[in-house]
C-alpha cells in the first residue's frame, strides 16, 4: 500500500490552517459568526502512515475528513466537501440511530474532564492553533473504526476551548473513505445522518506551498482549483479524496435536528 509523504501531511495541515485562519479573519471583519474549518481532529504526525491515492484500498486508513457535493444528490457545499446524500427513512432507522446516540452520550460521559480524555489516550488535534472545535483523537479506535463500527469507541471527542478548559460537545466517528455509502448506512442510517470527506485537493508544485497561505489561493483545501485538469496545468499533484469519511454527533443536544446538525458538521469541519 503506498505512502504519502510527510511534506504532503505539512501541506495538507497548512491549507487546514490557511481555511481556519481566513474564516476567522473573514468572521472578526464582518462581524458574523462564519462556518470556520478546524484542524482534522488528527495528528498530521501520522499522516505518513495514509495512502493519498483515492484509487487505493484505504480499509488501514485512521482518520476521516469532510466535504459537501454539488452533483448527483449531494448537497453544494463547495468544490472540497463532500456529503452524503439524505434518504428516505426506512423501518428501524430512527431506532437504530437512537440507540447510536446513547452509546455515544454514554461513552463521551466519561470525558467531560479532558483530563480523563488525555489518559485514555487521546490526543489533541494541533492544541495551540486556535480552534472552533477542538478534536481530541484515538488512534487506537480509529484503526478500530477501519474494520469495523464500535458507536462506544469514538475516533475523537470534540470540545470547546473557554480559556484553559475544555467543554466536551460531541464525537466524531470515522469509516474508510473506500465505503459506499451503503456501507456507511449500515453503520449509521443515512436518513438521519450524513457523512463528509474532503475532496478535490491539489498540492502545489515544489517551492510554491507558501501559496496555499495567502489571499485567494489556487491550491488547497481554499484554492480555486477543484479539477484533475487544472491542477495539472498550474503543475500541482491532484488527489480526489484526502483521508476518510467521517461524522459528527452532539448527544447531550435535545432534539435529533441538533444531534445530528448538518449546519453544526460544517461548521466544525475538519
Amino acid at each position: 500500500m503506498g505512502r504519502i509523504p510527510v511534506l504532503v501531511a505539512v501541506l495538507f495541515c497548512a491549507s487546514l490552517c490557511a481555511a481556519f485562519g481566513q474564516a476567522a479573519s473573514q468572521s472578526s471583519s464582518s462581524g458574523q459568526q462564519m462556518p470556520g474549518m478546524d484542524m482534522s481532529g488528527h495528528d498530521m504526525s501520522n499522516m505518513k502512515d495514509m495512502p493519498m491515492n483515492a484509487e487505493k484500498d484505504d480499509d488501514k486508513d485512521v482518520t476521516g475528513a469532510n466535504a459537501m457535493h454539488a452533483m448527483e444528490g449531494h448537497m453544494d457545499m463547495g468544490p472540497h466537501m463532500k456529503m452524503t446524500a439524505l434518504r428516505t427513512p426506512k423501518p428501524g432507522d430512527a431506532a437504530r440511530a437512537q440507540k447510536i446516540v446513547e452509546q455515544a452520550r454514554q461513552a463521551a460521559e466519561k470525558y467531560t474532564d479532558y483530563h480523563v480524555a488525555l489518559n485514555d489516550g487521546f490526543k489533541i488535534f494541533l492544541p495551540h492553533v486556535p480552534q472552533k472545535i477542538y478534536h481530541f483523537t484515538n488512534y487506537s479506535y480509529g484503526r478500530e473504526a477501519a474494520m469495523h463500527f464500535n458507536p462506544d469507541h469514538p475516533t475523537s471527542l470534540l470540545y470547546e476551548k473557554h480559556g484553559d478548559d475544555y467543554k466536551l460537545v460531541g464525537v466524531m466517528y470515522t469509516a474508510p473513505r473506500s465505503f459506499t455509502e451503503d456501507d456507511l448506512d449500515a453503520r449509521i442510517p443515512l436518513s438521519v445522518a450524513q457523512w463528509h470527506e474532503h475532496v478535490n485537493f491539489c498540492v502545489p508544485p515544489f517551492g510554491r506551498w507558501h501559496e496555499m497561505l495567502g489571499p485567494n489561493p489556487q491550491f488547497g483545501l481554499l484554492g480555486s482549483i477543484s479539477t484533475q485538469q487544472a491542477c495539472d496545468a498550474a503543475g500541482g499533484t491532484f488527489h480526489p479524496v484526502v483521508l476518510n469519511w467521517m461524522v459528527h454527533v452532539y448527544p447531550f443536544e435535545k432534539d435529533q435536528a441538533n444531534i445530528w446538525s448538518v449546519e453544526r458538521q460544517h461548521g466544525d469541519a475538519d
